[in-house]
């Protein structure tokens, strides 16, 4: 299953964009005896337009347009949140489940188009407060290499 996290906003370079390269790269190598593949992180532009709900809209149709046929999961903090290892169990049950590609969605300083969320096959939160998309990025990039170390065993993950 290929795994990808699309976000709106571009991190600017420095420790941010390192901590997400370094995760991403922990994951993908962990992933490949697992099934799992990608594991790359996709910027794509803010919208200009003037009103927030336009933003948002535009917004979405950029996301929809490069996931493609993946799977959505919106991070949103409305969200469910989950411990650690739900996460991975999800991440290993859509795999198992003959999941080709899953897309980790976040929205920027406007968050996503509820639209955009209703369409997700889930939604998640990392926390009821509201995050900056670059905390974000770096904290689905930890939990995704956290779930390649939990879904193999890997004492990375300490319950």
């Amino acid at each position: 299953m290929r795994v990808t996290v699309l976000a709106v906003g571009r991190l600017k370079d420095g420790p941010e964009r390192e901590l997400v390269a370094r995760y991403l790269d922990r994951a993908r190598a962990g992933g490949r005896t697992l099934g799992l593949t990608g594991f790359e992180s996709v910027e794509l532009p803010e919208s200009r337009a003037a009103r927030p709900a336009d933003r948002k809209a535009e917004e979405a149709a950029a996301l929809r347009a490069r996931a493609g046929d993946a799977t959505l999961v919106a991070l949103d903090e409305r969200g469910a949140s989950l411990p650690s290892d739900a996460f991975a169990e999800r991440l290993g049950r859509r795999r198992d489940e003959g999941c080709r590609a899953l897309a980790f969605v976040i929205g920027g300083a406007d968050g996503l188009d509820p639209a955009l969320v209703a369409q997700a096959a889930e939604t998640l939160s990392f926390g009821r407060m509201t995050l900056p998309h670059q905390l974000v990025r770096i904290v689905v990039a930890e939990q995704l290499y956290r779930a390649t170390t939990i879904l193999s065993g890997h004492p990375y993950h300490r319950a």
